[in-house]
């Protein structure tokens, strides 16, 4: 089921690639949503809150690993487009080698500055205890989470977008199921919504495992690649390192804006929790398309198809700019039946607020599909740095919007923060990519 994407009309490989990985992210995205619905409906607005507001912190750590991750596997999809067996293999076993130090690292890491971070957050009071349990049980179960992200990645690097989405259907539908029975059965609240997500994980990492240990024997290493190999380590640390990085420092912004909105109370919060759910889940198309383009360019970087890279990317452009449209057309109609999948009760509230949210957001859809275009063609062809300064560029945009909200203790300002990081992030890097591609036809890198 690999796919070589060196070969072929760009759109019909896109749309071939893509389409799983759309799934995927949904079914991904379930992980939360269910979470949030579920402890919505049964536990209350209170809950709803609490699950909200650790997602910034899930965003940064969580974040950090994929990026690293994903970064890991840029050179196993390179020497696949490439036709290099062998250095694939010593990329596999790199990858898993240093996941594995990382992930031990950010577990105790995590755990040990929690309280610390909630109450740099400001965490509202009656919402803090059940914050702090939610996410504690997140991060002391990230290497469930890692250990499907990793494997998903080296698959999606050799063309392989759908084992994974299999895989994540089933995940999602048995996270589903844990919700019910821990919330409402049990009733474990929060901690049964943070219990059912990495269990959940855990079953669709180890479905990765199996199947590329029995079906892709190209991806299955033995004891010598384990070997530490310095050229590929470097490689891979030169890449990865950058890309989580990126995902943290746009973390961070994240984590200040979380931060202005705590100051407001918990139902601007809980509100805000719903808003983001919905732009996060409908936004996954543009997911998709940075996975997708990732893997396109690093293959056609690996054969030196400067011409087909960029050709990809402008088509896939376009099909983000004409999704992003649509997207906000729709939002607005079906917005009251979408917000009722959240909470019960008055709408009207709630309602307004996460309107007010996807109104401001919506419009920079387009620049947000930018980002995730040409963040990841650059990765793809190897460059850490500059798709690293567009998340600067976000961090230092959303930072200063959201300090002028917070003093202003303006709901507005707090939506405004990520449209505004969104529009001057992707003009950045499409500018950065633009000029990775001159250097490249010169044969400057």
């Amino acid at each position: 089921m690999e796919l070589d994407m060196t070969k072929g009309k760009p759109l019909d490989l896109i749309v071939k690639f893509i389409i799983p990985i759309i799934l995927g992210n949904i079914f991904q995205q379930m992980y939360n949503v269910a979470d949030t619905v579920i402890v919505g409906q049964f536990v209350g607005v209170g809950a709803l809150a609490a699950v909200g507001a650790t997602g910034t912190i899930s965003f940064l750590i969580l974040g950090f690993m994929q990026g690293l991750t994903t970064g890991f596997t840029v050179l196993t999809s390179q020497r696949y487009g490439a036709g290099d067996t062998e250095g694939l293999k010593r990329s596999v076993g790199s990858a898993w080698l240093l996941s594995a130090i990382v992930t031990a690292i950010m577990t105790a890491l995590s755990a040990a500055g929690m309280d610390w971070l909630l109450h740099v957050m400001r965490t509202p009071e009656d919402i803090y205890e059940m914050s702090r349990t939610y996410i504690l049980i997140i991060c002391l179960g990230m290497g469930f989470n890692i250990l499907y992200n990793l494997l998903a990645s080296m698959l999606r690097a050799v063309g392989n977008s759908r084992v994974p989405l299999y895989f994540l259907v089933l995940a999602a539908v048995l996270n589903v199921i844990l919700d019910l029975v821990l919330i409402i059965v049990f009733r474990m609240g929060v901690a049964g919504a943070a219990v059912a997500t990495i269990a959940s994980q855990g079953v669709s990492g180890l479905l990765c495992l199996v199947y590329i240990w029995k079906k892709v024997p190209v991806l299955r290493v033995g004891r010598k690649d384990f070997r530490p190999d310095k050229w590929c380590i470097r490689n891979q640390i030169s890449i990865g390192i950058p890309m989580a990085l990126q995902f943290s420092i746009t973390a961070v912004g994240t984590i200040m804006v979380q931060t202005a909105l705590n100051m407001l109370g918990s139902v601007v919060v809980a509100s805000y929790t719903v808003a983001c759910k919905v732009e996060q889940f409908v936004t996954q198309v543009h997911a998709a398309m940075g996975m997708t383009m990732a893997t396109y360019s690093a293959q056609n970087k690996g054969v030196g198809d400067l011409g087909r890279i960029r050709t990809g990317t402008r088509i896939a452009f376009w099909m983000s700019a004409v999704y992003s449209v649509v997207t906000f057309f729709a939002l607005q109609a079906a917005l009251p039946w979408v917000v009722r999948i959240f909470v019960t009760g008055d709408l009207g509230e709630i309602l307004s607020y996460v309107r007010i949210y996807i109104t401001i957001c919506g419009v920079f859809f387009i620049p947000l599909g930018m980002i995730f275009i040409y963040r990841n063609v650059m990765q793809g062809c190897g460059y850490g740095f500059m798709p690293m300064m567009g998340g600067v560029v976000e961090l230092v945009c959303r930072g200063v919007v959201a300090v002028i909200a917070a003093r202003l203790v303006s709901y507005e300002g707090v939506c405004a923060a990520n449209a505004s990081a969104w529009c001057l992030a992707g003009i950045f890097l499409w500018l950065a990519y633009r000029h990775a591609m001159k250097r490249m036809e010169r044969g400057l890198e």
